[in-house]
């Protein structure tokens, strides 16, 4: 059963981390052509479109390429943190956590709760780190892991 529980967290996080990663290309690639309306606009897709088309100092292209940056490492990360976490190897489930979860509370409390976020697939992001965390680390309580 706790094998069950880690390879459904494994894929969660799997799932996480391409999301994650996608948005993390999609938001670096707003910047790169200085079309940082529709990279603020990927984030805050709750936002209607028309109050984000200004003129941005520089340096929130900047920000923004450094948050997509971030987007990106933390999909890698929990993406081959999943690896890990199907073989229920602590290690793996620990980092899947700390950096998928500390990553989606951020969004949650700041994004989410700010309401520029629609449910999907922001939300349901936040819900799917929140149901691997849970799992995994049930699992982990539970069963002598590697």
């Amino acid at each position: 059963m706790m094998k069950n529980l880690f390879k459904i967290s494994a894929v969660l996080w799997l799932i996480w981390g391409l999301v994650h990663i996608l948005a993390g290309v999609l938001t670096l690639k707003g910047v790169l052509a200085n079309d940082l309306s529709a990279a603020i606009g990927g984030i805050a897709d709750a936002v209607d479109p028309v109050t984000l088309q200004k003129d941005y100092p520089e340096a929130v292209g900047g920000i923004l390429g450094q948050h997509g940056f971030n987007l990106l490492w933390f999909g890698v990360v929990t993406l081959i943190a999943a690896f890990y976490v199907w073989k229920g190897n602590k290690h793996g489930v620990f980092l899947a956590a700390i950096v998928g979860g500390l990553a989606d509370l951020g969004y949650f409390i700041f994004i989410d709760l700010g309401g520029f976020a629609n449910f999907v697939p922001g939300t349901v992001m936040t819900i799917v780190s929140a149901s691997a965390i849970i799992l995994s680390l049930y699992a982990y309580s539970k069963e002598e892991v590697t």
